[in-house]
């Protein structure tokens, strides 16, 4: 062979190696970082812009993508301990002229986080509607979605803002008495009875206890390597003692069932999505909805647990999309009447 292809070779692999080696030591030895640079990579990927909003000396942080138009705008609130990138394998199978926001809430990534606020679920409404006129979201009605504790504050903001709201999507969640206990109300009891509540299974603090809450909230099983459960962790043990005050707050009498309590004041058209196989929040609470609210669709994804926009980000994405098309045709309708 020729020397000088040789060489080509020799430098061209040289090349590659560097950005492989570069990836393997990062899973291998850093795979927390690993993780920020996968959601930064798909947020960039699918056109979502992070942005700050401040209210006074609060700030919030966000992503969107798209413009205001003629079709609602879309806010989605996500779940206890989680953060704005967790809506992006929805927002995958949503249409690039959408207008999307995706917000972290109250004490939350990028968001503040103050021991001097409420973190109660009408204290994190309130906060939410503090950055929905810092944006101007509400110059025209917007849809909500909100999935498990973001599901509870959504259901109290649309109750306590109604005119704010055109329609409302609640994925499995919080705030509801159930006729079933779930296993994670279960393991709770446990854990009350032996005074170790401390160990919450939803605040996992080692790659086998975070394991054990994947099994917890999906019905799909997920194969994780060791590498990227400990990274998972990482990311989340500086948070922990802010998560083991705010799960406090939310499960205390003045949070627990407060989407109940507010049930009677919401009134735009609602939509349900639960995961039959749901552990944390039993399907129950979606007959609670649909015997409360008078114009309400509830759907229930068989072979799904509490995980709906991990587990079924088509799908979901496709129940929402019908939802609001729904709702533009009922009202092209009235217009014609």
């Amino acid at each position: 062979m020729d020397l000088d292809v040789l060489n080509m070779f020799v430098i061209a692999g040289s090349t590659l190696a560097i950005p492989i080696l570069a990836f393997v030591a990062s899973f291998l030895l850093w795979p927390s970082a690993l993780i920020r640079i996968y959601y930064w990579y798909w947020r960039r990927a699918l056109g979502m812009q992070v942005r700050y909003a401040n209210y006074d000396d609060y700030q919030f942080c966000y992503s969107y993508r798209g413009r205001p138009g003629y079709r609602p705008s879309i806010l989605m609130l996500h779940g206890f301990s989680a953060h704005k990138d967790m809506w992006l394998s929805i927002v995958k199978f949503l249409p690039k002229n959408l207008h999307l926001v995706c917000v972290d809430m109250p004490g939350h990534e990028g968001t503040t986080r103050s021991d001097l606020d409420d973190y109660s679920i009408s204290g994190q409404a309130k906060r939410i509607h503090q950055f929905v006129e810092c944006i101007k979201l509400n110059r025209r009605p917007f849809h909500l979605v909100g999935t498990s504790m973001g599901g509870n504050v959504a259901g109290v903001y649309a109750a306590q803002y109604p005119e704010d709201i055109c329609s409302l999507t609640l994925i499995c969640p919080a705030g509801l008495p159930s006729t079933t206990d779930s296993k994670f109300i279960k393991q709770l009891r446990e854990l009350q009875e032996s005074k170790r509540i401390d160990r919450i299974p939803l605040i996992p603090s080692t790659p086998e206890e975070m394991a054990d809450m994947l099994k917890l909230c999906s019905y799909v099983r997920f194969k994780v390597p060791q590498q990227i459960l400990q990274g998972l962790v990482d990311v989340r043990i500086p948070h922990n003692e802010f998560y083991r005050k705010l799960f406090l707050e939310i499960v205390d009498e003045k949070s627990r069932h407060s989407l109940q309590e507010n049930m009677s004041k919401i009134k735009a058209p609602t939509q349900v999505i639960w995961g039959k196989q749901d552990q944390v929040l039993d399907v129950s609470g979606a007959s609670v909805l649909a015997s409360a609210l008078p114009n309400c669709h509830v759907y229930i994804l068989e072979n799904c647990g509490h995980s709906v926009v991990v587990e079924r980000p088509r799908k979901t994405a496709s129940l929402i999309l019908e939802f609001l098309a729904l709702l533009h045709n009922i009202d092209n309708n009235k217009k014609q009447a």
